[in-house]
């Protein structure tokens, strides 16, 4: 049999491994026991560990401590949700103390600047803590990765939601400039002109959110805000559809039951005691006295 000979680049290659091996235990051993302290009542400490400082202590490993610091950005979030009742959504977590979230996305993005996924949850989550923030991080994204639309469009959300529409129009049309990018974005520079604020242009962004989101979260919030506008849609049609019986009968409906001819003629579904289901599934709310109609207390449709 023959052996191949141990060379001194093998040994060389080898020693390089096992040091960058040991540099990448050695950042994890040293940023878990800097951590801030996991006690709600003692203030949060500034993020205990750079960007910067990481990259030099990462030994070229960026991607390694991108990730790490990605999952603790999903850690710190998710120890916060979890103590909020479930109606609350993704893009509504102002009222928590998240002063952390900014720098640990900035990290995670400075360190892998060609990692979308930060760039999504920092355009979903942070404007309703820091606005100025999401944009910087995003706008980060979009100068790190000329060939993508991606952050384009992230950025042309945040200026939406901000009902900044003339901003928003320019993001979005930048973005469908990229090779690659898809013809809705150009559509999207149109509607942005024409009708930023509409329901429909709601819909259209949060229908491409949902296609394009990779993080779960990222995705149940998006498909909830859908939910949340077709239901007003419905909302609607249903308030008309009240309002005109009562034109008719100089009373408001005591029951669902009284108008279900006139319901066939709206594109709801209905249960078998004739109420009319939200798009979640579950029966809307007749109120009676006043003509009006509620979602239901157990409805997954978000109420903001």
């Amino acid at each position: 049999m023959i052996r191949g000979k141990f060379t001194r680049s093998d040994g060389t290659l080898l020693l390089t491994v096992l040091i960058g091996l040991f540099g990448v235990y050695s950042l994890s051993r040293w940023i878990d026991t800097h951590r801030p302290s996991a006690n709600p009542s003692i203030e949060e400490e500034e993020l205990y560990l750079n960007a910067t400082t990481v990259k030099r202590l990462s030994l070229g490993f960026n991607g390694l401590a991108a990730d790490w610091y990605w999952m603790r950005s999903l850690q710190y979030v998710g120890g916060k949700i979890i103590k909020l009742p479930a109606h609350v959504q993704l893009d509504h977590l102002g009222q928590l103390n998240l002063k952390l979230l900014a720098p640990l996305l900035d990290a995670t993005t400075t360190l892998d600047p060609q990692f979308m996924e930060p760039y999504q949850y920092a355009a979903v989550v942070l404007p309703d803590l820091n606005v100025q923030e999401a944009i910087r991080i995003v706008k980060k994204g979009v100068t790190a990765n000329p060939l993508e639309w991606r952050p384009y469009h992230h950025l042309g959300f945040i200026y939406w939601q901000q009902r900044d529409f003339a901003k928003a129009e320019e993001a979005y049309e930048q973005g469908a400039k990229v090779p690659g990018a898809p013809e809705w974005m150009r559509a999207m520079t149109g509607r942005m002109a024409s009708e930023g604020g509409s329901r429909n242009t709601a819909r259209e962004i949060y229908q491409r959110l949902y296609e394009e989101a990779t993080d779960n979260q990222v995705r149940n919030m998006a498909r909830k805000r859908l939910l949340q506008v077709n239901s007003m849609d419905e909302q609607n049609a249903l308030r008309r559809l009240l309002a005109a019986d009562k034109s008719r009968t100089g009373r408001c409906p005591e029951s669902w039951r009284e108008i279900e001819v006139l319901l066939r003629a709206l594109p709801v579904r209905v249960d078998s005691s004739g109420a009319p289901l939200d798009p979640g599934g579950t029966p809307y709310q007749l109120v009676k006295d006043k003509c009006d109609v509620n979602l239901g207390e157990k409805s997954e449709v978000p109420l903001r």
